[in-house]
């Protein structure tokens, strides 16, 4: 059970959450105003605060600031009837958890209040410095991020996340969802790269018996599992041509029709999707419907390579030490500064997920309580093409995708161009000897406006 403070100078509002809090088992004391509000407050512990903004005597921005200024910690949700972008981006710079216009629905503030409260149910919960719903990092990139999270976590719009392997798409979709009225729904995933395609349509939408050779019984698809909450469709970019069009069908008319069956489905799920391809030159190239991008693509979130935020690695690496020390049994409790010189000084092709792996193996190998630069096991290929200067790029048995490849190498060396200009696009393009309408374009391109105002810094 919490404490929470509603104030409202509308009685029927205040009246209300009363109830709706009471319900969900908390205790819930009610002010009239901010000026009763904030004295609650200073006399009585609580662990959430619910203000209205447009208040006599003190409204709920100043409430909210007054508030912070005892407490940063504490939770602090605004809902007012006038909702305007102004007070939206003022309440949060000034450290609200989240903005609610009324008339919002019942689903909606519990989910909110769920959240501000803790995945507990209970007592406030405050996540440790730097982690977000078991994302880790707290450079401005990140934080930037988290917001984007929390604005459209209450929403049923459609959102595209981009970014490249490893840097932890699946894991902002879990966000988004928990953050969501759907939290307490299924969150499904669906890896479009790793079902082959004669199978996509029956494992998407599922088959009635007898569909097809081996369809022995019927089976719903996983559309059908996900109604009422979220499917997230992982690495979208790999999907054919024909599945496309029936998932853009699925998103316009919210049904489906079961493989071998004539009737349709109708399903509530709201889509998360992700892609590690430029999936605008996909689109030019013929490989990706325009129309089914632009349904996905209600709102973008891009996710830096770890390259990009290297002010997260030491978090990062604490955060997987004390991980894998645990679920490994071993007592490895720090990292030498000459091992976290090394990891500070790698590019980490593989980013978040790479360095995972490299600490899971250090503090398996390791035999004393603290990791050294010797257990760090690093690309060594790729660590020689660092020092360089040069993106280093081989070509194995496997293959390679030629085309992301030098698009990562257009995309370093104008990252290192930046670096040498010092942020300023004027001299990075004579530089690289393109125009500077060109090196504008390839900034959108590759998402490197905000690197080069960090640049500026």
């Amino acid at each position: 059970m919490a404490k929470i403070i509603v104030a409202d100078d509308e009685l029927s509002m205040r009246q209300f959450l009363e109830i709706l809090l009471k319900k969900e088992g908390h205790e819930v004391v009610c002010a009239a105003d901010g000026e009763e509000a904030l004295s609650r407050f200073q006399t009585e512990p609580c662990d959430l605060l619910i203000s209205d903004i447009k208040m006599a005597k003190m409204d709920g921005l100043e409430l909210l600031r007054r508030v912070k200024e005892r407490n940063p910690n504490m939770s602090v949700v605004m809902i007012t009837a006038y909702a305007s972008p102004e007070d939206a981006i003022a309440a949060m710079k000034s450290g609200a958890y989240d903005y609610l216009t009324k008339p919002f629905k019942l689903e909606e503030i519990k989910a909110v209040i769920r959240n501000a409260l803790g995945k507990t149910g209970g007592q406030a919960v405050e996540a440790p410095a730097g982690i977000f719903n078991d994302i880790v990092g707290h450079s401005a990139r990140m934080l930037q991020i988290y917001n984007l999270i929390k604005q459209v976590g209450g929403t049923k719009t459609n959102v595209l996340i981009s970014g490249e392997s490893g840097t932890g798409k699946e894991l902002v979709a879990r966000a988004i969802h928990q953050m969501s009225p759907r939290a307490e729904k299924p969150f499904v995933t669906i890896n479009c790269s790793a079902i082959p395609d004669s199978l996509m349509e029956s494992e998407l939408f599922g088959h009635v018996k007898g569909a097809f050779t081996g369809a022995v019984a019927s089976k719903k698809g996983l559309f059908e599992i996900a109604h009422g909450g979220t499917v997230f469709l992982d690495e979208i970019g790999d999907l054919s041509s024909i599945i496309q069009v029936k998932l853009l069908r699925v998103i316009q008319e919210r049904e489906f029709m079961r493989v071998g069956e004539t009737e349709t489905v109708s399903v509530d799920v709201r889509i998360l999707a992700a892609t590690n391809r430029d999936l605008e030159r996909e689109i030019i190239q013929g490989r990706f419907r325009e129309d089914l991008f632009f349904r996905l693509n209600v709102v973008h979130l891009h996710l830096p390579p770890l390259r990009e935020r290297r002010d997260d690695i030491p978090l990062l690496a604490q955060y997987f030490l004390e991980k894998y020390s645990r679920e490994l049994e071993k007592n490895v409790r720090s990292i030498s500064s000459y091992a976290l010189d090394a990891l500070m000084n790698y590019n980490f092709p593989g980013n978040v997920r790479e360095l995972e792996n490299i600490i899971e193996r250090s503090v398996a190998l390791e035999s004393s309580n603290i990791i050294l630069p010797e257990s760090l096991v690093l690309s060594e290929y790729k660590k020689e093409g660092e020092k360089k200067g040069v993106p280093s790029i081989h070509l194995t048995p496997a293959g390679l995708d030629l085309e992301k490849e030098l698009s990562q190498l257009e995309k370093d060396l104008i990252q290192q161009a930046l670096q040498l200009s010092n942020g300023v696009i004027k001299k990075a393009a004579e530089l690289l000897h393109v125009s500077f309408r060109a090196m504008r374009w390839k900034l959108q391109k590759y998402n490197l406006r905000e690197f080069t105002e960090q640049m500026k810094e």
